[in-house]
């Protein structure tokens, strides 16, 4: 199930960087990429307490060795998705500065 919530994932953060770059409404992209990533990271949790409630300790060490890909994706996911409002925001002082 993870793995189809990160695909998930994935799209919604590509089609907020589309929607964003076109010039179009992207928030709704960004919101829903976000909360595939955090479906996705439940999905992964859920699946590790399967695996520990099994007591399958070498199925739960296999995963744990990926928990700091999971910290740096995470993060990428958050950084990629909230970019644009930055960038939005950074364009707006420029052209109120620019009027002044």
């Amino acid at each position: 199930m993870w793995i189809i919530l990160g695909f998930i994932a994935i799209a919604a953060t590509l089609l907020n960087i589309y929607l964003f770059s076109a010039g179009k409404d992207y928030k709704l992209a960004m919101a829903a990429g976000l909360s595939f990533t955090a479906l996705t990271l439940c999905a992964e949790i859920s699946f590790i307490a399967g695996q520990a409630a099994r007591e399958d300790w070498s199925a739960v060490r296999e995963v744990v060795h990926f928990q700091r890909a999971l910290w740096a994706l995470t993060g990428a996911s958050i950084f990629i998705n909230v970019l644009p409002v930055f960038i939005e925001r950074r364009d707006k002082k420029k052209k109120i500065n620019a009027a002044s």
